[in-house]
């Protein structure tokens, strides 16, 4: 499946914001609508700046969970599972 660069969609419901998000923010969308609410971590799926594009996504108004979680190993800490907590329909999207 080709990387989305490009969502429209319709937020928490029939009545909500149609918003559009491009690039790396749109990936990211198309990642935690693809997890659903087992969400998804940088280590499961790669990508530079998560944390970034989650910011991005809630300061246009997307709800998205940050939960903690411990991980072992060598370099041994903790990351943060995102999970998409706002209904979203998506509208139309553009792939490449």
């Amino acid at each position: 499946m080709a990387d989305v660069t490009r969502l429209m969609v319709r937020l928490d419901g029939p009545g909500g914001p149609t918003l559009t998000v491009k690039g790396r923010v749109a990936w990211t969308l198309d990642q935690l609508l693809q997890a659903g609410e087992a969400g998804c971590t940088p280590i499961e799926r790669p990508a530079p700046r998560w944390s970034d594009y989650v910011f991005k996504l809630r300061k246009a108004g997307f709800s998205v969970e940050t939960i903690d979680e411990n991980h072992g190993g060598s370099y041994g800490g903790s990351h943060g599972r995102y999970v998409l907590r706002s209904a979203v329909e998506v509208l139309e999207e553009a792939r490449r």
